[in-house]
């Protein structure tokens, strides 16, 4: 396992916290991809000790309270994600780059498929294909930082 800091967990969290409260407008808004819901998904993978669950569940209350939509949307969706990667996380870490990248992409949709679903029982109108580019997005900065160094497979076992 790898050793972290709670300190570091919190940090990053933050700052993608703060990446969402940014102000976003048009095309960006659109594109912009879920940067707590990738933190989230990172540290599952890297510190699934020290970020589970219960975090995803917490910070979500965090971005609900933030972006002003339904109560309790964003605490689910990352909830329910969270929970399916927590399910594979084991195996996760074994996969090569590409197969993460796939599982990242599938998270995404997930979470987005639960928030499209609380939108619509909410009386949201059914939004187009356009409400999974948020998605693409991410695994484009998934794949970025992964490129830029964050590792998140099996450690090395060099002594």
């Amino acid at each position: 396992m790898h050793k972290t800091k709670l300190q570091t967990i919190y940090f990053s969290l933050l700052v993608a916290f703060i990446c969402v409260l940014l102000p976003w407008s048009g095309t960006a808004l659109k594109l912009r991809p879920d940067f707590v819901l990738l933190v989230i998904i990172f540290w599952i993978l890297r510190a699934p000790n020290k970020c589970n669950i219960g975090t995803a569940w917490f910070i979500g209350l965090w971005v609900d309270l933030a972006t002003g939509g339904v109560f309790g949307q964003y605490a689910l969706a990352y909830t329910v994600t969270t929970f399916v990667a927590v399910i594979y996380q084991r195996r996760l870490v074994l996969f090569s780059n590409t197969q993460q990248l796939v599982y990242v992409l599938l998270l995404l949709i997930i979470s987005q498929l639960t928030l499209l679903t609380v939108k619509i029982f909410s009386g949201n109108d059914v939004l187009g294909w356009s409400y999974f580019l948020p998605s693409i997005t991410g695994v484009i900065l998934w794949q970025a930082a992964v490129a830029l160094g964050l590792n998140t497979s099996r450690p090395s076992r060099s002594k």
